[in-house]
Parts: C-alpha cells; sequence; structure tokens
C-alpha cells in the first residue's frame, strides 16, 4: 500500500468520524483474512503496518515452549535460541512471512474493509442521533408509497409511518411535507429503522410542549393525554405558578396557539382540561363540556359513578361514547355515568354537587 492510500484512508476515516486507529485494527484483520485465504495458512499471523508509509509486513508467530506439540503454532526453547539467545519459554517468536504478490492483494482488502467500516460508522451514528430522539417529532417529505406505507425522507434516513400509525382519513401525496413522531428506532440488518406515527398521544403532547413556552419552562405541565387520533383528544394540564393559567398559556390569544395544533392535525378537536389531585374535580372536568351534578367514587377498584342531569346525559358518554372514553383514559378512572332518572330507579343516593360551579371557581383560582 502507498503512502497516498494511507493518507486517503486517513483522509476518508476523519470525514466519517472514524479513529485512524479503528481503521488501522480493521485493515490488519482483514489482511490477515486474506493472507490465510490466499496462502492456505493455519498459522498464527501478524500484520504490522506503518501509519506513514503504508508498508506492511507479514509475520508468522511461534509460542516458545519446552516440547512442540503443534509445529504450525510452537517453536522449541532450543530452536528459538539458536536464532536469539534471549528467548525464553513463553515468548513469541515472529518470522516474516511476506510474499511478493500480496500488495496488489492487501491495497483492495483495505479499501473493501474502509468501506464497509465507514458504513457501519455511518448506521451507528445514525443510529445514536435518533435513538436518542425517540418520543420527539421530525419533520420529513414522503418519498415514496408502497402497500399503504409511507416511506418519509428524513435526510440521512428513511422512517415509515405504517397504516396503523396514519389518522384515519388523513391521505398524502409524493414530496408532502409531515410532522411525525419517532415511536422505536430499530437495528436491522441493513440499518437503522425508524417508526413514527401520527396517531400516538405523544405527537399530541410534543406539539404543545414545542407551540407553548411556559410548558417549555416548566411554569405548565401536561399530567396526562387522551386521544383518538383525527376526531378527538383531551389534554389535562397544571400550572405551578399560581399566577399562570394553565389553560389560556395553552389555548393562546385568540385561541392561535391551539389552533396551529388542530390545523397540524387536520382538525382534531382537543379538550383541554385542568388537573386537580382531587379525583371527583378531576373527573367532573375530564367530562366538560358535561354538566356533572355528584361523583362518587370507589378508590380501592378505582371506579366513578357519575350522575348528570337527564338532559346531559348523552353529552357526557359522547358519541359513540367518546366523551366518557376519553375521560376515563385521561383520568385513569374507570367511569359509569348514570342520568338523575337512572341514578332514582337504581335507588342511589347523590348529592347536587353542582360541580360545573366548583370546576368554574377551580378554573378562576
Amino acid at each position: 500500500m502507498s503512502t497516498e492510500l494511507m493518507q486517503a484512508l486517513h483522509d476518508l476515516g476523519k470525514e466519517k468520524g472514524i479513529e485512524p486507529e479503528v481503521i488501522l485494527e480493521a485493515v490488519e484483520a482483514a489482511l490477515i483474512s486474506a493472507y490465510k485465504k490466499n496462502f492456505g495458512s493455519a498459522q498464527n499471523v501478524q500484520v504490522n503496518i506503518d501509519e506513514v508509509t503504508g508498508e506492511f509486513h507479514v509475520y508468522t508467530c511461534y509460542d516458545v515452549v519446552e516440547e512442540v506439540v503443534n509445529d504450525k503454532t510452537e517453536i522449541a526453547l532450543a530452536d528459538a535460541q539458536k536464532r536469539n539467545p534471549n528467548y525464553q519459554i513463553g515468548e513469541v517468536v515472529m518470522e516474516e512471512v511476506t510474499p511478493r504478490n500480496f500488495g496488489r492483494i492487501a491495497a483492495q482488502t483495505a479499501k473493501q474493509v474502509v468501506v464497509q467500516r465507514i458504513r457501519e460508522a455511518e448506521r451507528g451514528m445514525i443510529y445514536s442521533e435518533f435513538s436518542e430522539r425517540e418520543s420527539d417529532i421530525v419533520t420529513g417529505t414522503i418519498q415514496r408509497i408502497e402497500n399503504r406505507n409511507y416511506y418519509i425522507d428524513l435526510g440521512k434516513i428513511e422512517a415509515v409511518l405504517g397504516p396503523n400509525e396514519q389518522i384515519p382519513g388523513e391521505s398524502y401525496d409524493m414530496f408532502d411535507r409531515i410532522k411525525t413522531y419517532i415511536v422505536e428506532v430499530r437495528k436491522a440488518a441493513k440499518g437503522p429503522q425508524i417508526m413514527v406515527s401520527r396517531t400516538h398521544p405523544g405527537l399530541l403532547k410534543r406539539l404543545f410542549e414545542l407551540e407553548v413556552p411556559e410548558i417549555q419552562d416548566g411554569v405548565v405541565e401536561i399530567k396526562s393525554v387522551a386521544r383518538e387520533a383525527g376526531s378527538r383528544s383531551k389534554l389535562s394540564v397544571y400550572s405551578h405558578d399560581e399566577n399562570v393559567d394553565c389553560i389560556g398559556a395553552c389555548i393562546g390569544a385568540k385561541g392561535t396557539r391551539v389552533q396551529a395544533i388542530v390545523d397540524e392535525l387536520r382538525g382534531e378537536k382537543i379538550d383541554i382540561v385542568k388537573w386537580n389531585e382531587d379525583p371527583c374535580i378531576y373527573i367532573a372536568s375530564a367530562l366538560s363540556p358535561a354538566k356533572v351534578l355528584d361523583v362518587q367514587i370507589n378508590e380501592e377498584e378505582k371506579k366513578a359513578r357519575v350522575i348528570v342531569p337527564d338532559y346531559q346525559l348523552s353529552l357526557a358518554i359522547g358519541k359513540e361514547g367518546q366523551n366518557a372514553r376519553l375521560a376515563a383514559k385521561l383520568t385513569g378512572w374507570k367511569i359509569d355515568i348514570k342520568s338523575e332518572s337512572q341514578a332514582q330507579e337504581a335507588g342511589i343516593d347523590y348529592e347536587d354537587q353542582d360541580y360545573e360551579e366548583i370546576v368554574e371557581e377551580y378554573l378562576e383560582d
């Protein structure tokens, strides 16, 4: 190998972020394999490469022993001392066996190894970069569409948006720019696989974190997210500063902040409720816009019975049970909703706690 080749290997490794020592070790290992393959050696072989000139030498290594068992890897002490009287048992005798015609093979092998190592290093760097960005949002361009999968160009790599991760009713065309949420980064034989989603609750949470400065600063905290992508979502928030209105911060002046997120999610409705450590108030808030009369909880079973006025029953349950379902996901409580009439027929005692007023007072605090 020439000085020019060594310099090229160094420059390429530096450009790709690979240490020269790593490249040399890989080249040396590859040359050992190439030597054994081309010259049929079963001996212990070592290759030394001069980092500056590119000159290399191949050596057969023999362990110095008292009695030889394997003459391909061992040498008797007496024979070793004929070469150098200072040899002792346990040392290694190196004999140069560099073939005359090995230069071309060495250069070709070095190039192949470097290309392979660069490819591996690039894959490793891409994996490290994107694995650190799991649970984050990325923006890319639709590059191709195959079997209902969208392949998104993220610059260094493609991400896959599978059918189950697409918002119902959404469709995209080639070269559309799209925001997605990184769900998982997998190691695969052909390189990292980036799995992204448009339906994950984390997408909604991350959009609010990016849109609302108070959330970025830690003043307002997102406590929970419940989402049925493409239809409706609920978000519970809490302010660590009594002077900051957490719901107002998320909505923004004239609704600009929340509207930007609604637009990104193609019209998905978003309810923002104020988190409360009192589960009764929290559950009543989560069922908004329905009016709640009473909330009775069973802490052991994590169940809540909610009484609403007769005319509010359908609103509390929501279309196909959506409002109740989202409220249950948001709060972590199993919610059983009954109208006043149903409660009376079932002999359930309840008091009109006027949670609507309680929630309004809490929101004003």
